[in-house]
């Protein structure tokens, strides 16, 4: 890979679209908009900004104790598809492909001397759209669990708005998945 800078970087995630119209700053800022949305409600009850469809688990407290701290969880976000101009593949069939870009995300953001607590995060980056069944005891263990459950959850949310919002069956099924993980974890966490 060629040196880069942060200044670079952001001129780099912004020539890059995440998807037509959209680049991959952009989508990260997004994401972080939506996150602190998401938290300002859950802290302080303010009201939502944007449009969200709630899991049932979002008001439990345990999910507050293991927040973590706001200024590193929105550079996460802003760059946690940082290494997608990197890594970026058209198919045969003209879409965008992004292969193995939590990694190259996750090696791009320490190349530039950047936080390793954000590396790591970026690198989890896909864990909790990915998570199994038989990988949430593991998963609900690390002290980023609930930081990427909620990241995943905005991150959902603020894609709909370009893909036929809360209501289209793509949203429909991807938050299904995080409701039914959001509950898995809870379940490995004492109870107050």
């Amino acid at each position: 890979m060629t040196t880069i800078t942060s200044v670079s970087l952001v001129e780099k995630m912004k020539s890059c679209e995440q998807m037509p119209g959209l680049s991959v700053l952009d989508h990260g800022i997004m994401v972080r908009d939506y996150y602190k949305d998401l938290i300002g409600h859950i802290r302080e009850g303010n009201p939502l900004q944007f449009s969200w469809r709630l899991p049932e688990w979002i008001t439990d407290p345990r999910l507050k104790q293991r927040l973590l701290c706001d200024e590193l969880m929105a550079t996460y976000q802003v760059y946690h598809d940082c290494g997608k101009p990197f890594c970026l593949v058209i198919g045969e069939d003209g879409k965008r492909h992004f292969p193995n870009h939590a990694q190259v995300s996750k090696d791009t953001w320490l190349s530039l001397g950047g936080d390793p607590r954000v590396a790591d995060l970026i690198g989890m980056d896909m864990d909790a759209h990915l998570l199994k069944d038989d990988g949430v005891a593991a998963f609900a263990q690390r002290p980023q669990a609930v930081a990427l459950l909620l990241t995943a959850l905005a991150e959902v949310h603020a894609n709909a708005t370009m893909f036929g919002g809360i209501e289209s069956i793509s949203f429909k099924q991807k938050w299904k998945t995080l409701d039914r993980r959001g509950k898995a974890v809870l379940r490995h966490y004492p109870e107050d």
